[in-house]
């Protein structure tokens, strides 16, 4: 998933230097010029101009400024009444006014169906992404081209989501916003994640990877690889990583201690089985005929 400004990765813009600035005198008695400043980092973010992590060769980094500021703009807002429009005045919503919702349009070239589903702004959602009712974006996340967020989806916060993923129904990206340096959850492009799904805690799933329905990842989760042997796991800083093209499904293994053997008890723990060949490639293509 090519970062889209990766090449100003850690270049101080001048709308990094003018947000850390407004950063660093909180959000008490934001003036017109703060609450303009804090309109233009957002349009930045909804447009994807800037990122919440970006990619550097093979390592993704969270960029802490832009988390701080979309923190920033949860404490400076004010909550409001929210109507979906005129002839709904009973279908009201209250939120922080710092963050309403995506304003999209036709040109913008996203499939949002009708049934419930809400992006908010300062979310990067590209042409072509199919959003299936009732689905949710939130602040700071990236969607990127081609992809199809089905029915009960989550993009959280800060999620970086690259092409043609699948985020089947009921699928669940954690959100990462606290704190501001830790990486948010990173699935690239290529990704099919199956019904039910959970990735969080700023796991990465690489390029071309396929999550069965059910499989669940956080940063306290290991993960056995049968066909490599290895086994994959948080380290310190270092995330959780499902390697590119790895077939995960859900599986267990034994609980540790003698109680645990006496009952016959195990704990869940997610199984590489294969790496994608052309037959796992054919079942996850019939989803192209929905777009």
């Amino acid at each position: 998933m090519p970062s889209r400004s990766s090449s100003r990765a850690g270049r101080r813009s001048p709308l990094r230097e003018r947000v850390e600035a407004l950063l660093e005198r909180g959000p008490a008695r934001l003036g017109r010029a703060d609450r303009a400043l804090f309109d233009e980092f957002r349009t930045a973010l909804g447009r994807g101009e800037v990122r919440a992590a970006e990619r550097q060769g093979e390592t993704w980094r969270a960029n802490a400024w832009v988390k701080r500021a979309i923190l920033f703009g949860f404490r400076a807002g004010a909550l409001v009444a929210v109507s979906e429009g005129p002839r709904r005045p009973a279908a009201r919503f209250f939120d922080k006014d710092t963050f309403p919702l995506k304003p999209l349009s036709l040109a913008d070239g996203v499939r949002l169906v009708p049934g419930g589903s809400a992006i908010r702004d300062g979310a990067y959602v590209a042409k072509g992404v199919v959003c299936m009712p009732p689905m949710f974006v939130n602040v700071g996340a990236y969607v990127d081209e081609g992809t199809m967020i089905d029915s009960h989806a989550l993009v959280g916060s800060c999620a970086q989501i690259g092409k043609r993923v699948h985020l089947s129904a009921a699928a669940q990206i954690g959100g990462v916003l606290e704190p501001a340096g830790a990486l948010p959850v990173v699935v690239e492009d290529d990704v099919l994640v199956g019904g039910g799904c959970g990735i969080y805690e700023g796991t990465i799933v690489r390029r071309g990877a396929v999550l069965a329905p059910g499989t669940i990842l956080t940063g306290s989760t290991p993960v056995f690889d049968l066909v490599k042997g290895g086994t994959y796991r948080k380290t310190g800083a270092a995330p959780l990583e499902i390697p590119a093209g790895a077939v995960v499904v859900p599986g267990s293994r034994p609980a540790a201690g003698a109680r645990a053997a006496a009952l016959g008890l195990s704990v869940y723990a997610p199984v590489i089985v294969k790496y994608r060949d052309g037959k796992t490639t054919a079942a996850t293509a019939l989803e192209e005929a929905l777009r």
